[in-house]
């Protein structure tokens, strides 16, 4: 990473800016912008995750870079989080819409700002940033999305293929935590206190509401804009990382969009790619202004005269959890979907995979609840060991299918499609496919992998239960990818009924009969192209100089499996320091998070499964402190889920909250 010092524009920062709203709340933001400019073009990031020290270290990289290239960079903390006025009671809300817009009207009237503006930003602020172009707003010229979603339903942190993940209560647990953090004193002075016991009275237990959403309904409609993608006038750039878990988000966008639109596919995991991992990570900052030049300034920067979508296509390599680089090479394509994609048929025979059928017979699978275990986090962040480790630990509880030695190299770019031949002996069953490369020496990499609820086969808002003993034809999509397959490695798919810590299990263990010679896996094949010789390279990576912080305290990473050969109970167990830092600039506020997640099953009862979190935050300066502590509990019967909840809230030794949560949600056909 190259950090800038000189800029075209020297750069002010004003902070706090306080913006209201038209019920009086007021919302606190920081604004970086040039000296003594013209009016120039706003870029907006609009977060819940406190600008003052939950992204000060990102914010410090990104937005002063943008503004001395004469950009008024605004980084706004949403309703009842970091210093802003409210209570945030929930994702994606109309209010935050709202609020939203309000502020990009309030940006466009500002002296400073030439009434042009786009919005930036990654996860919620890459949602908010689709979402809000929906709303049409006149100033809002283009978004930067990244890592982010069109289907709040398909692919979000809460549900796959139907089926439950355990990202959702995790990440409950973690807004659960954050939504009980204090405003800062110094900024908004004698009320913090009344702000902070409003929050921690009023934010509410998220987790309930979701889980009586189990099917795509109108709660997960509201938001996903692929309901309706003709709402989007806004010029798009979506932007994705193969090791993340929102990147088929990216193609969806480029296929039904009709405003302009381009797609970005990294190697990388949920992180910003100017320092995301799996590198190479790229000059991210120096696209996105040829971006904002183009659709903000008028200034014809080349941008879109270049191929509508731009891929890293990876190379096999040997399966780690945790990788600095992946190797391949930049691809692109005029469009997508891609005419030049060509699909190759590998049906699945009893011997294998093949390219032609062979006669039909029922193989059976019924997978140990722990299957899965290997299979890395479902969103990974890049920074520790989150992702899927050698596939060859699942061997014992999958139905494996290996095709021929590849005799000719050849990529693979989209996403793969089962196609199978399936019975069940339960009405609720579900089934998880893993798309991998098996190496020479027979280690197993993971490419991709697809997971669907079977009552959901033929709709997610409709599901049916399953009859036993009937055979269905069940249409099964995985995740998009891009990798290449070398001479001497083989094509593998693993077939099984759970995938566990990834997907909560179903309420019985399902033992499901795949009919062999009638089931097949087609796999998009992109041929080699030419013109991939002559692309021009991405510039390497800079960006604004570091945050003026001191790491006082160390992070601390562990993430393991035990297993109780007494019980049988199976056990990932993570922890999860993030240190201690001082910021600075804010007078020696000092900030701490520390959470302990574990999850558990028995190999042969998925009524067993469990989730528990236990999360701290620590909020200092000085003789001042606040502490809160939340813990998350999730388990399950045949028929019910139960999740129960606690916050507790001190202001130095000071017990000064307490509050208790408790849902039973009946299980809907998951």
């Amino acid at each position: 990473m190259k950090y800038v010092t000189d800029f075209p524009h020297e750069i002010e920062k004003h902070d706090p800016i306080w913006i209201e709203m038209p019920d009086g709340v007021r919302l606190s933001a920081t604004v970086w912008r040039p000296v003594n400019a013209e009016p120039v073009p706003a870029i907006l990031e609009f977060l819940p995750y406190r600008r003052m020290d939950g992204t000060a270290e990102r914010d410090a990289l990104t937005h002063p870079y943008f503004a001395g290239h004469g950009y008024a960079c605004v980084r706004v903390d949403m309703r009842g989080s970091g210093d802003s006025d409210g209570v945030l009671t929930g994702e994606y809300l109309s209010q935050e819409q709202d609020d939203a817009v309000t502020i990009i009207a309030w940006l466009a009237q500002q002296e400073w700002c030439d009434g042009n503006v786009g919005m930036s930003g990654i996860s919620w602020g890459g949602f908010n940033g689709l979402q809000v172009a929906a709303r049409q707003p006149k100033a809002l010229k283009a978004i930067v999305s990244i890592c982010s979603t069109d289907d709040r339903y398909a692919d979000d942190i809460h549900y796959m293929g139907g089926c439950l993940l355990l990202d959702n209560p995790w990440w409950h647990s973690y807004m659960f935590s954050l939504n009980t953090s204090p405003p800062d004193p110094d900024v908004v002075g004698n009320r913090w206190y009344e702000i902070w016991k409003e929050r921690l009275k009023g934010s509410g237990f998220w987790i309930g509401e979701w889980l009586r959403h189990q099917r795509r309904d109108e709660f997960w409609k509201h938001g996903s804009v692929c309901e309706d993608f003709s709402k989007i006038n806004a010029a798009v750039y979506a932007v994705g990382g193969w090791a993340d878990g929102y990147t088929n988000a990216v193609f969806r966008l480029l296929e039904g969009l009709q405003s302009p639109c381009k797609g970005l596919v990294g190697p990388w995991a949920h992180k910003y790619p100017h320092f995301a991992k799996p590198g190479p990570a790229m000059g991210f900052l120096q696209e996105c202004l040829r971006w904002w030049d183009y659709w903000l300034k008028g200034i014809e920067t080349g941008i879109m005269d270049e191929p509508q979508l731009r891929t890293w296509v990876q190379d096999p390599v040997a399966p780690m959890p945790f990788y600095v680089e992946r190797p391949g090479k930049w691809v692109a394509e005029q469009g997508w979907p891609s005419q030049r994609i060509e699909w190759q048929e590998w049906f699945l025979n009893t011997d294998g995979l093949d390219e032609k059928p062979k006669p039909s017979s029922a193989l059976s699978i019924c997978s140990p609840n722990n299957t899965g275990q290997y299979g890395g986090r479902w969103c990974a962040f890049g920074l520790d060991a989150d992702g899927p480790e050698d596939q060859r630990g699942e061997e014992g509880g999958s139905l494996i299918l290996d095709g021929p030695i590849v005799e000719e190299p050849f990529d693979i770019l989209g996403a793969p499609v089962l196609e199978v031949e399936v019975e069940s002996d339960k009405p609720v069953a579900m089934l998880a496919v893993v798309f991998s490369d098996v190496a020479p020496d027979g280690a197993v990499t993971k490419v991709s992998l697809g997971v669907l609820n079977l009552t959901h086969r033929d709709s997610h808002e409709h599901p049916e239960p399953l009859t036993p003993g009937k055979r269905y034809r069940i249409l099964v999509k995985l995740n998009d990818c891009g990798h290449r397959f070398e001479p001497g490695h083989r094509l593998r798919i693993a077939l099984s009924t759970a995938y566990w810590p990834m997907i909560w299990p179903t309420p019985e263990q399902a033992t499901l009969g795949i009919y062999m010679g009638e089931s097949v896996l087609r796999l998009p094949v992109r041929p080699e192209n030419a013109a991939d010789l002559d692309l021009k390279a991405f510039e390497e990576p800079e960006a604004a100089q570091p945050l003026d912080a001191t790491a006082l305290k160390p992070s601390c990473f562990q993430r393991w499996f035990e297993r109780d050969v007494v019980t049988g109970m199976v056990h990932c167990r993570q922890k999860d320091d993030e240190g201690v830092t001082e910021l600075n600039e804010h007078n020696g506020w000092q900030v701490a998070s520390t959470h302990e997640e574990t999850y558990a099953i028995h190999p042969a009862d998925p009524l067993s499964a469990s989730f528990e979190v236990h999360w701290t935050e620590d909020y200092s300066r000085g003789t001042w402190q606040v502490r809160t502590k939340t813990t998350t509990r999730m388990t399950c019967t045949a028929t019910e889920f139960v999740v129960t909840g606690e916050m507790v809230a001190y202001l130095g030794e000071e017990e000064v909250h307490y509050r208790s949560f408790e849902e039973v949600i009946p299980r809907d056909l998951v």
